[in-house]
């Protein structure tokens, strides 16, 4: 586009589900203009974005700036910059805390804008920073919102922080503003905080203040597509009044290619984790097994379940004599990076899994979208969180939902009920669940005769949509490329109108 002096600064909260899209996200519009780009986060934050962007090229103008944050003045421990291995209770903290990146951040811009003699052609802010706007109005330049979830999930989740619905109702159902009545959500699908804010709580002290400053943005970023989400677009953009642009799925472009199986560097380069357990071994483990044969389960990069659930999972899938591949990490209550222990398992159940070659477990991490690639993957058994839908759609794989926390109740809702490629299993850590159940979902999804053949026949076409949206020909250009070129012409000529008043001004 030949605009390569541009400059965009990002500010994504502090979370890897927040950081990771946030990063493809600056990839791709450097891919797409040459832009400078400088993602601006805590110090631990940018150390763990280094360690990905090292094992990445073409990273010349990403640049990676600190936001000085002591966790201990927050009511933090030392050293807490993401809600990894945060007890629940002091998740509020580390929200509250991301106010204070205000100051640090209005320094960073008026710093690069004594340097480069202009503001930035734009900021683009974590849709809970709504505090960016007075930023960006106040050094001449513009916010934009960026949702890191789906259109629906994130329609939903501002509408109920905004108007907390739930809190006039006596039933269990109600209605959210914006939504039609036919999609009445249930008050078991709002995580404790949320169900409990009434207003004066400090979620939502937090929440609704940075919602409604990001409602005022100059326009919002979502990293969905617009063929797969046209309902939750529409919804969205009714509320908001607002330009939106579908500019997903933000996932590596090599995962979007018709071959088999994923390269492992591919995973390796979005996380930048160091395994506990040699990827290889899960895809050898998945090259044993049959075509559409195996069952995937994994609740996120911070998420776990009970222990009584944990059991019953286990003997669900044990009786379901299906194969499967379970990351798996120490029950809620329990250090999720600590040792696991076999008592948390039905007793000798690891082994047999592994002597059977039935199961495989694998302890912390493990390379999701290479799995999920796999042609022996037939479904995956998800919390429901954005990138992991992404991952789960973008390779056509039916999901069984089993929502936890945030939105991920609206996107499990939405996945069955618009999408039809999903079934929910159960939701949160508090639901009772036994091994029977686990096994007549399995049982349902792997027929492919009946409602598992209809998922898998939906996620076939959503993720035939989602790979069209990313088609970058002459002839013809996907609708996330258009509105990725769209999104940078409006910036642009939002751009001269400022620089005509402002000239306008002065020859006056």
């Amino acid at each position: 586009m030949g605009f390569e002096n541009e400059h965009i600064v990002m500010l994504p909260f502090m979370a890897q589900g927040h950081i990771i899209p946030f990063l493809a996200l600056a990839k791709q519009i450097q891919q797409r203009t040459n832009f400078t780009i400088t993602i601006a986060t805590t110090p631990l934050n940018i150390q763990s974005l280094q360690s990905t962007i090292a094992t990445s090229s073409n990273n010349n103008t990403i640049n990676l700036a600190e936001l000085s944050f002591c966790s201990t003045e927050h009511g933090l421990p030392p050293n807490t910059e993401t809600p990894e291995n945060l007890p629940l209770s002091k998740l509020i903290n580390l929200v509250a805390a991301s106010v204070s990146l205000e100051a640090p951040a209005r320094r960073l811009i008026s710093d690069i804008m004594e340097k480069e003699g202009r503001p930035p052609l734009c900021i683009i802010s974590d849709v809970f920073f709504g505090w960016a706007n007075d930023v960006a109005d106040s050094l001449g330049t513009v916010n934009v919102s960026f949702a890191t979830g789906g259109a629906y999930g994130t329609a939903a989740d501002t509408s109920i922080w905004l108007n907390l619905p739930h809190r006039s109702t006596e039933e269990d159902f109600f209605t959210v503003p914006g939504f039609p009545e036919r999609c009445c959500f249930n008050i078991s699908q709002l995580d404790p905080f949320t169900r409990a804010a009434d207003g004066t709580d400090s979620w939502s002290r937090f929440f609704q203040p940075q919602i409604s400053l990001s409602t005022k943005s100059f326009g919002w970023l979502c990293n969905t597509v617009e063929e797969i989400e046209p309902f939750g677009l529409d919804i969205l953009r009714n509320n908001l009044r607002r330009p939106v642009w579908s500019t997903g799925p933000l996932i590596p472009r090599e995962a979007l290619k018709n071959t088999s199986t994923l390269d492992l560097s591919v995973s390796r380069q979005r996380v930048g984790k160091k395994l506990s357990f040699p990827a290889e071994k899960c895809l050898e483990w998945l090259d044993q097994h049959a075509s559409d044969s195996v069952i995937c389960i994994s609740f996120g990069s911070q998420n776990t379940i009970s222990e009584t659930q944990m059991k019953e999972l286990a003997i669900g899938l044990e009786e379901s004599g299906r194969a499967f591949i379970w990351v798996i990490r120490p029950p809620v209550g329990f250090d999720l990076k600590g040792e696991f222990r076999e008592e948390w398992l039905p007793q000798g159940f690891e082994e047999r899994m592994n002597k059977s070659k039935q199961g495989l477990l694998v302890h912390n991490w493990a390379p999701q979208l290479e799995i999920l690639s796999h042609k022996a993957t037939r479904v995956f058994v998800s919390h429901c969180g954005w990138n992991s839908v992404m991952e789960s759609l973008s390779q056509g794989v039916p999901i069984v939902g089993w929502p936890l926390a945030a939105e991920q109740a609206y996107n499990s809702k939405m996945l069955e009920e618009e999408m039809g490629v999903s079934v929910e299993l159960t939701r949160g850590v508090q639901s009772k669940i036994v091994g029977e159940e686990v096994k007549g979902v399995i049982d349902l999804v792997m027929d492919e005769s009946g409602k598992g053949g209809e998922m898998r026949k939906n996620a076939a076409v959503i993720k035939e949509k989602i790979r069209a949206s990313i088609r970058d020909d002459d002839e013809e250009k996907g609708s996330s490329v258009r509105a990725m070129d769209d999104f940078v012409a409006v910036l642009f000529s939002k751009r001269q109108e400022s620089s005509k008043s402002s000239n306008s001004i002065v020859s006056h």
